[in-house]
């Protein structure tokens, strides 16, 4: 085992400072509404992307006293949130082809994101980043939305900072495209 060097002792001694209920009820009241917007936009239902950060913040609070640098929680949570987004949209992926297969064929149910959307004033540009793929579409909600660095984005999505350019750039185009057409 190794000995902690003094900029590491420093980072978790500031995390230890804080206790985990102030510190996340700090970062909640700062943070909270921004990661429930990512969250909507990326899946479109804002039911599930409240309970998706509020498991962020719950892991988060359950892994405090290892977190070595305070700094990161913030980048912690919104991977948590993107990762969270992510197993969610495969849920309701499972689901959809299960209720298309089932003997009685496919339940009419209104769309989840109805009432999110509604509130929004550019639907065009909203469904147009809907339409994208999963990494174009995070990529762009990422950068765009939550205004966040190439680096920053590629750690929230575990790429490289080629791909968060790769997919931001394809990503433009798509919408570029769709947007065009739909004029």
């Amino acid at each position: 085992m190794r000995a902690a060097t003094p900029d590491e002792s420093t980072r978790e001694d500031d995390a230890r400072r804080w206790s985990a209920d102030d510190a996340i009820g700090a970062l909640f009241t700062a943070h909270y509404r921004g990661l429930v917007r990512l969250a909507v936009l990326l899946l479109h239902d804002e039911g599930v992307a409240e309970d998706v950060v509020q498991d962020a913040y719950v892991a988060l609070h359950r892994r405090w006293r290892r977190l070595r640098d305070a700094d990161k929680a913030l980048a912690y949570l919104r991977t948590s949130v993107l990762n969270g987004a992510r197993s969610a949209l495969r849920k309701r992926g499972v689901a959809e082809r299960h209720i298309a297969r089932g003997p009685d064929g496919p339940l009419i149910v209104a769309s989840a994101e109805t009432g999110a959307l509604s509130l929004l004033r550019h639907r065009e540009v909203l469904e147009a980043v809907r339409r994208l793929p999963t990494r174009q579409r995070e990529a762009i909600v990422l950068r765009y939305y939550a205004e966040l660095s190439e680096a920053e984005i590629a750690d929230a999505m575990g790429v490289s900072r080629g791909a968060v350019k790769s997919h931001a750039s394809r990503g433009m185009q798509a919408l570029r495209q769709s947007l065009e057409a739909a004029l």
